[in-house]
């Protein structure tokens, strides 16, 4: 896209409604950043000190000598810089009439922007010309003026192929390169391990896991597997799971896909795999290995940290050691349907792979395990694909048991004659229409929309509740009339809260609920039941070296001075005024190193029995060990009864929500009270903004 306008998407996380934000070419890039560039991974890959390495050794040994190079999804323009350098070093010691080109192709016209600052700040402004648009929009003759001789790029995700690789090069090799061009990288290859591992096993098998819990409710039916389920596969740190992980086999190569040469979209190849162990395969884990150059020297891997390869020094120095912690790229775990298959130590097992042009996938031949899953019908309507940490949640004894003791207790007493669910649980809809045999349910599913009805009318029976009773408005109203609740008032408004499609959202977004039950006033009952009736904001403070150095500025990245995209890449560190690390949602326990350095305590809380309204709240923070301080985590924990008794937490030894992170400027030594070392209290001040849904957060140590 060239025309140095893009539109820009904009989300309300009270509201649930976007809007389309215009940003033209010519204004400055230090807008507000949480639209636009803090959630990206682009900061955390600019710290990754062993990628930059990599990429920066392999550009100075292929480019020696003027030629035209074409980087695409050039960012910040990083392997641009480094391949105009390259080229100038390869020119010092000669005479040469002959002009290199380097072209940094990037479409997302707010990268463009922060690659224009940077280039100018290091001087490479008139030695790398940048053009605003998708690379298979490029032509040579308008665009670019001739073929490139080499290309670098770093187009990759945790799969190798979901952010396009393949359509990408094949354009490329089609319009845009010489023949036999020379790349960095130089190849890739992705390899994979047989696990199991229960942890992974719930993420996916609802069907076997809701059947434990005994309650009655059934969300996937036996013979309605396909109607609930997880993608095949998703990315993960693996190494937070390693001590909970049995290893069933030695790593094996899949695919290999040659950056040098034009790529086919269809792959196969079909693997005989030794198990090591007697066990059952639940999932297969797989990582990439990228080949810098030619010759097979400089290497990079996304391999966890228990994988070793004895038998080639160099290929292990690429894979990742103690500090060397990055959120970018993860492994990929593919699930295995079902309960899995067990296998014996020596059983030889044969695995087909399929490769598309952007995904990869696996098939055991024969067909041995034991599984109620049908085929996938992906085309069907009535089918729900929800994250797996949503199945897990869902297929918990512990959680399910909690929810349903809040909707007995709402339940006794006076019946309500209509229940609202605000939100997108289907969960609470199934459970509600199966306790109350007399209440009317409606439930909005803002995201679900008609995809949750239909989802509801497949499981009705198994369920022993009739449609007549359960109700999916057809289109989403900002306001409800007592048109849309057929002359009732509302005497039971429930929600989990769980909002479909937010997964990446901070903890408080979730408040969401808030501002929608205060919308609902108009048919709320006078002594309508609210549930949850109240959200508290616990906070504990938290050692995070390896998110922390992920996350901190930049200053030099190999030579080139990054300083000036911190702020718009929400850095930690030394900002300039007004601008301060973002909170950003993780999965602490997937961050690296991490221990809590504090009890966890209470911060504010939200009264959602009332109309939504501004928040404030002050905590004294006191460490109970010793440590380096960097940052905080911040969750919600939902109290769901008047009496305070039925609550579920979203705190990090829960392990499926995600916490919001608040890091530190500079990290700070704490200590225990009576120590001689570092600050022993700190406090913590949050204030809630009901326009925005924003939380700020600010803290003082003493």
């Amino acid at each position: 896209m060239s025309s140095g306008r893009i539109f820009q998407q904009k989300l309300d996380p009270l509201t649930g409604n976007s809007e389309w934000v215009v940003i033209e070419e010519d204004e400055l890039p230090d807008a507000p950043p949480q639209t636009l560039l803090v959630t990206t991974s682009y900061l955390d890959m600019l710290n990754d000190s062993r990628r930059n390495r990599a990429f920066r050794d392999a550009i100075d040994k292929t480019i020696t000598k003027p030629c035209h190079v074409l980087d695409i999804g050039a960012g910040t323009g990083l392997l641009s810089m480094m391949a105009a350098r390259a080229m100038d070093s390869g020119m010092s010691g000669e005479c040469s009439s002959s002009k290199g080109t380097v072209t940094a192709c990037e479409s997302y016209l707010p990268m463009v922007k922060l690659m224009r600052k940077v280039l100018r700040l290091n001087g490479m402004e008139r030695k790398v010309r940048v053009i605003n648009m998708r690379s298979d929009e490029v032509e040579v003759g308008v665009d670019i003026t001739s073929r490139a001789d080499v290309l670098v790029s770093e187009i990759l995700d945790s799969e190798l192929l979901g952010e396009g690789l393949i359509p990408t090069l094949q354009h490329a090799h089609d319009k845009l390169l010489v023949e036999n061009p020379q790349t960095v990288p130089y190849r890739a290859t992705t390899y994979g391990q047989l696990v199991e591992s229960k942890y992974l096993w719930k993420l996916h098998d609802l069907f076997n896991n809701e059947a434990k819990a005994s309650d009655g409710i059934r969300l996937v039916p036996r013979k309605k597997e396909a109607n609930l389920f997880v993608k095949s596969h998703f990315s993960m740190h693996c190494d937070a799971i390693k001590e909970e992980i049995q290893l069933l086999s030695e790593p094996f190569k899949i695919f290999e896909f040659d950056f040098w040469k034009r790529p086919e979209s269809q792959g196969e190849t079909s693997l005989h795999i030794k198990a090591t162990n007697d066990g059952t395969v639940h999932a297969i884990v797989s990582w990439w290995i990228l080949q810098l150059d030619c010759e097979g020297t400089i290497f990079y891997s996304t391999g966890p940290r228990w994988i070793s390869f004895p038998f080639n020094m160099e290929l292990q120095s690429s894979f990742p050691n103690s500090g060397d912690w990055c959120d970018h790229w993860k492994q990929c775990v593919y699930f295995v349907p079902g309960k899995g298959f067990t296998i014996s130590k020596d059983e030889e097992l044969h695995l087909h792979a399929i490769h598309s042009d952007t995904s990869i996938s696996y098939e055991f031949e024969p067909q041995t395990q034991s599984t109620e899953m049908d085929q996938y019908d992906f085309a069907r309507d009535d089918q729900l694909i929800l994250s797996p940490e949503r199945v897990a949640i869902y297929g918990d004894s512990n959680w399910r048991w909690f929810i349903l003791q809040a909707v007995i207790k709402a339940l006794k007493g006076k019946v309500p004659s209509l229940c609202l669910v605000a939100d997108d649980s289907v969960f609470l809809t199934i459970a509600i229409a199966s306790l109350s045999q007399t209440s009317h349910v409606i439930s909005l599913f803002p995201g679900l929309k008609e995809k949750g009805a239909k989802y509801l009318q497949t499981v009705a029976v198994a369920n022993g509740y009739s449609m007549d009773r359960v109700e999916v408005p057809e289109k989403r109203k900002d306001y409800l009339t007592m048109c849309d609740t057929h002359q009732k008032m509302v005497e039971l408004l429930v929600g989990e809260p769980y909002y479909y499609g937010n997964d990446s959202m901070l903890p408080w977004q979730n408040l969401r609920f808030w501002k929608e039950r205060t919308t609902l006033d108009p048919v709320l009952s006078n002594d309508a039941l609210i549930m949850p009736c109240k959200g508290i904001l616990k906070a504990c403070a938290m050692s995070l070296p390896d998110l922390w150095r992920s996350r901190r500025c930049l200053r030099q990245i190999e030579g080139f001075d990054h300083s000036v995209v911190n702020a718009t890449l929400g850095a930690c560190g030394d900002l300039p005024a007004p601008h301060e690390s973002p909170c950003l949602p993780f999965f602490i326990w997937q961050c690296g190193e991490n221990k809590g350095l504090s009890e966890i305590f209470s911060v504010m809380e939200f009264d959602l029995s009332k109309p939504i309204s501004p928040c404030f709240g002050k905590a004294q923070v006191k460490f109970t060990r010793s440590g380096i301080c960097h940052g905080f985590a911040l969750w919600i924990d939902w109290v769901m009864d008047a009496g305070n008794e039925i609550v579920v937490s979203t705190g990090p030894d829960q392990r499926l929500w995600k916490q919001g992170i608040k890091l530190l400027a500079k990290p700070v030594t704490v200590g225990i009270h009576g120590s001689s070392i570092g600050n022993i209290s700190a406090e913590i001040e949050a204030s809630f903004n009901p326009s925005t849904g924003e939380l700020d957060i600010k803290y003082d140590f003493a």
